[in-house]
């Protein structure tokens, strides 16, 4: 994707007209077109149905009508079609302005081609406002999209825990903040659990804690917190073979909350940022935790292992101990946690769990008024008991096959700092099935639902 040059002012520049129609107005608007319009529009049986187009012809040109959902309100994802299929070329609406739908025009022209010997030579469809004030903060939500789905995309070989580092990296550089990685000895001291968890990897993998401070420390401070395992074998107790296919993903979490980062620090939100990305591959070799391990925390929680598969809630575990160190008012995580909020809520909609209600209501509304939906979940106390131990503080896997993905968020909630304000993502950060301007893969979930959020609570108003 070339967020540059995708989206444009319009100047009155020479450009490719798109008319837009639903069902109800395509009779009124043939009845105004040529008979040679009239006659193309049937020929390609067109019958304005969202994202279907036809070819005008017009002079020696041509034009485009496309079919929306509703004319009066354009989504984020109605021109995401034609952005994916229309030839190189400017374009421009021949009413009205495209308003949300610049986000999908950007996005559907997203292309994972790292690995391909021979990348499709496509140039850039570019789309024409009138509102060029509003193109920054279209193109800056476009690619932290796309860096979600650049790094999710890319195989765990050339995705570790280092590469990450990397990413976090380039990204303090960019915005001038601090960088703390933890490695080695003082990781095994620091965060016992992180270190636990990835020392079985390679020493090319192996495990880190990566922090990053931005921002003036008079103004509020959030931490945000992302699920990073490279890849997830599921240790000693090992996954099926099938249920490792998709595992260069399992760290989703740290891809959204880079990204979330880049958007805070991009946008100048007027925050403190704290950071924090522990990262591992959970491997398997002769000094991997095992089952019935007892590990010892940051927080100076005990944990009993009663599965090596449940990883990630232990990383995350000494993660957001260190957040709540510093007193933040708002710790939001992001972790591609369990499969039971897969089977819960599907692939399309984050898990969402809160401390407060009126957190999930901000995030919910957000979400919805994004086209970037999320769903809540229980933290239901009563839960609390399936992660009991008869030897330790607490076991990181559930005593019953019932409300998985509450239980890993009560476990994750008990490294949370009392009274803190905790929103957790539990997404999939995977789409297995492509839709406009959303390819088959890596993606987005959560990311622009916690932004918009983010903005309306701490962005300024005018």
């Amino acid at each position: 994707m070339n967020k540059v040059n995708v989206i444009a002012p319009d100047r009155g520049q020479q450009a490719i007209t798109i008319h837009l129609v639903d069902k109800d107005g395509l009779e009124a608007f043939l009845a105004a077109r040529p008979v040679s319009q009239r006659a193309a529009v049937t020929a390609q049986k067109f019958a304005g149905e969202p994202g279907a187009h036809a070819v005008l012809p017009e002079g020696d040109g041509w034009s485009i009508v496309a079919g929306v959902a509703d004319l009066a309100k354009l989504s984020p994802w109605c021109l995401a079609r034609l952005s994916e299929t229309l030839p190189e070329g400017t374009y421009r609406l021949a009413e009205g302005e495209p308003g949300a739908a610049m986000l999908g025009w950007a996005t559907g022209q997203y292309r994972f081609d790292r690995y391909l010997s021979e990348p499709t030579a496509q140039g850039p469809r570019v789309l024409l406002t009138g509102a060029p004030k509003a193109i920054p903060a279209v193109l800056a939500q476009a690619d932290a999209t796309a860096l979600v789905r650049d790094m999710v995309n890319t195989p765990a070989e050339d995705m570790g825990p280092a590469q990450i580092e990397t990413h976090a990296e380039v990204l303090a550089k960019a915005h001038g903040a601090d960088l703390r990685v933890t490695r080695g000895d003082m990781l095994e001291r620091e965060f016992p659990m992180v270190h636990r968890v990835g020392r079985a990897a390679a020493r090319s993998h192996a495990p880190l804690m990566i922090e990053l401070e931005w921002g003036d420390p008079s103004h509020p401070r959030i931490a945000v917190v992302g699920k990073g395992v490279c890849f997830d074998s599921g240790g000693l107790d090992i996954k099926p073979g099938a249920s490792m296919l998709l595992m260069k993903k399992d760290m989703g979490g740290a891809a959204h909350a880079l990204a979330l980062a880049q958007l805070i620090m991009g946008e100048q939100l007027p925050v403190r940022l704290h950071l924090l990305i522990p990262a591992v591959e959970n491997a398997i070799a002769g000094n991997a935790f095992r089952p019935g391990d007892v590990l010892p925390s940051r927080a100076g929680i005990t944990v009993e292992i009663g599965n090596t598969d449940a990883e990630g809630r232990l990383i995350l575990g000494d993660a957001l101990t260190r957040a709540g160190e510093n007193d933040p008012e708002l710790i939001i995580d992001f972790a591609t946690l369990t499969g039971a909020a897969r089977v819960a809520v599907g692939p399309d909609l984050p898990a969402l769990f809160t401390r407060r209600d009126d957190t999930a209501q901000a995030l919910l509304d957000a979400g919805l008024a994004v086209d970037d939906p999320c769903w809540r979940l229980p933290l239901y106390e009563g839960y609390r008991e399936f992660l009991k131990s008869d030897i330790a503080d607490i076991n990181n896997a559930g005593s019953s096959g019932f409300a998985g993905a509450s239980t890993a968020a009560l476990f994750l909630d008990r490294f949370v700092p009392k009274g803190v304000d905790w929103a957790h993502f539990d997404t999939f950060a995977w789409r297995p099935a492509s839709k406009p301007g959303r390819p088959k893969g890596g993606d987005a979930l959560g990311l622009r639902a916690a932004w918009r959020m983010l903005e309306e609570r701490y962005r300024p108003a005018d």
